[in-house]
């Protein structure tokens, strides 16, 4: 039975290890600007220029997310003005208006969604509840690109600005948070199980706090060199509740 076990686990490494598939992209991409794919669809980031509009529409999330890890690495703050958009740049500024009243907010964009048909932008509470929003659910709106790198573009020439792909970016030390525990006990069932699931990469156990002050174990496979290859794995073990996180 023991030498079963073994063999066993030598085929999970070994299907493990050959089922990634690698992909090519530029020198100096950064990975939030590579190809990926949620629920079987594939979204493709695209640099955009200032002036560019779309409509459809918008919802927002609240508390549920506030602290977790966004796209670009930051924790989300569900009182600061931000937002997720599909293929738009990290930190791209977006003036979001509600069609029906009028009202309109500025947000950045730190996160990728919604991946829900027919809407384009996810707003924070902040910024959804400036829109009216947080009663409404959901709102028709005009989304419009107005800056980038956090900052809004100020038309003082006739110069088109466009954004455009840093020289070179650095980004590692990438993981995958598999699991979240109430129990420490049933953290480290999860950290044993994949720890030999991949010999790749290390398993790790975080603590931090919930809402209520109470502890939570988080289960963490690190050592991912990019946001892809996390991404890869997340696929290929089938963990689409599984999100990514930096260390």
């Amino acid at each position: 039975m023991k030498y079963l076990l073994y063999f066993s686990l030598i085929i999970v490494i070994i299907f493990t290890s050959a089922c990634s598939p690698k992909k090519k992209y530029k020198k100096g991409t950064p990975a939030t600007m590579k190809t990926y794919c949620v629920r079987g669809k594939t979204y493709k980031p695209t640099y955009v220029s200032i002036g560019k509009k779309l409509r459809g529409i918008s919802s927002w999330y609240g508390s549920k997310f506030h602290g977790r890890r966004t796209s670009n690495g930051e924790r989300y703050n569900m009182y600061a003005f931000t937002a997720a958009h599909k293929t738009w740049p990290m930190n791209t500024m977006v003036r979001v208006t509600n069609l029906q009243t009028k009202k309109s907010t500025v947000v950045r964009i730190n996160d990728r969604g919604p991946f829900v048909r027919g809407r384009i932008i996810d707003c924070s509470y902040a910024a959804g509840k400036s829109l009216g929003l947080d009663r409404a659910g959901i709102a028709k709106v005009q989304i419009e690109v107005i800056g980038f790198k956090g900052k809004v573009y100020k038309p003082d020439s006739k110069t088109k600005v466009a954004h455009k792909a840093p020289k070179r970016v650095k980004l590692s030390n990438f993981g995958i948070q598999v699991g979240a525990f109430s129990q420490k006990s049933g953290a480290i069932i999860y950290k044993r199980h994949y720890a030999i699931l991949d010999i790749n990469y290390h398993t790790i156990i975080k603590e931090t706090y919930n809402k209520n002050g109470d502890t939570l174990y988080l289960v963490w496979v690190m050592g991912f060199r990019s946001e892809e290859e996390a991404e890869d794995y997340k696929y290929c073990h089938d963990l689409e509740k599984a999100f990514i996180v930096r260390e």
